[in-house]
C-alpha cells in the first residue's frame, strides 16, 4: 500500500465517529439519514465524516432509486492490516522471549529454594 493511502486510512480511522460509521456499515448499506438517526450528530456532520471515509476509499456511495446508499469498502482495511501484521509478529516474538525469560527465572528460583 502506498504511504499516502495508508495515511488516509489511518487518519480516517482515528475518529471514533468514523469507526462507528464503519461498524454500522458492516451490517449492510445505509443511507445518510439512517446513519444520522443512529448518531447524536447532525446530517451535515455525518456527511463530512462520510467524505473523509470516501477519500480514504473506505466508503462508497451509490444511488438506488431515490435513495443514496453508503457501502463499506474493506480493501483499505485489508491493506492496513497487512501493514500492521509486521508489528503483530514483532510483539508475538517479544512475548515469546519474555515467556522464555520468565520460565528461566522461575527455574532458577526453584533451584535456589532447594
Amino acid at each position: 500500500m502506498q504511504t499516502a493511502e495508508l495515511d488516509r486510512t489511518f487518519r480516517a480511522l482515528a475518529d471514533p465517529t468514523r469507526r462507528a460509521i464503519l461498524a454500522r456499515l458492516t451490517k449492510g448499506e445505509a443511507t445518510v439519514a439512517t446513519l444520522t438517526e443512529q448518531s447524536e450528530l447532525t446530517q451535515p456532520a455525518i456527511s463530512k465524516h462520510l467524505r473523509v471515509l470516501e477519500d480514504a476509499g473506505l466508503v462508497s456511495r451509490h444511488r438506488d432509486a431515490q435513495r443514496r446508499l453508503c457501502r463499506l469498502e474493506a480493501e483499505p482495511l485489508r491493506e492496513a492490516t497487512r501493514w500492521l501484521s509486521d508489528y503483530r509478529e514483532f510483539w508475538a516474538r517479544s512475548f515469546e522471549h519474555l515467556d522464555a525469560l520468565l520460565a528461566e527465572l522461575n527455574r532458577a528460583e526453584a533451584e535456589d529454594a532447594r
